[in-house]
């Protein structure tokens, strides 16, 4: 029964989700601002940011604020109906440095060594194959790139395991919400 409550390990969770999903984030949103979180991540003006699991766009607004016009946000989701929502908010705010991916799976049509950060918040749980995922957001990553990964619906000695396993990446932080990742690989074109 949790598995099908939280979507665990689905990968994609089924329309009607979605959208319950995002009625219950917009009244949180109301009180507690979703964005809100992004100012302890450090996001630099100029830097290339990727909304993993953006869902329906609720720190989009202020992540393309913090990076500036010099920077870029990737959102990415595998969810149409996510994709649907941050375009109507780009459109809304006029956000030309936001660009909007829908991937498949765990491949993400960003080149090599891009991001300056990556963020996925609330949706590391529905990863069925983690391995390939935590491998795919290091490909995209800088050599330096930070990963903050949220556990989401599952405990923090879970989602632990799972990057330990992964081998590309190493915790460096850990907070109540989420973990700091680094690289763990030396020389990423070696991989």
């Amino acid at each position: 029964m949790k598995k099908i409550r939280y979507g665990s390990e689905i990968d994609k969770m089924p329309n009607i989700a979605f959208r319950i999903m995002t009625l219950i984030f917009k009244i949180c949103n109301f009180f507690k601002p979703a964005s809100k979180c992004l100012e302890e991540f450090g996001i630099q003006k100029g830097s290339i940011v990727i909304d993993y699991g953006c869902g329906p766009g609720m720190q989009i607004k202020r992540a393309s604020e913090l990076v500036g016009n010099e920077g870029l946000i990737y959102a990415v989701d595998i969810h149409e109906l996510a994709i649907k929502s941050v375009e109507k908010i780009i459109a809304k705010y006029n956000l030309d440095n936001v660009k909007t991916i829908q991937t498949d799976e765990n491949r993400v049509e960003i080149s090599d060594n891009t991001a300056n950060l990556i963020y996925a918040l609330d949706m590391f749980h529905m990863v069925k194959d983690y391995k390939s995922f935590l491998t795919e957001l290091n490909r995209i990553g800088k050599y330096d790139c930070t990963l903050i990964l949220e556990d989401g619906h599952q405990p923090r000695a879970k989602s632990k395991e799972k990057v330990i396993q992964s081998g590309c990446w190493t915790i460096e932080e850990e907070c109540k919400k989420y973990m700091l990742c680094k690289s763990s690989w030396n020389d990423k074109n070696d991989k």
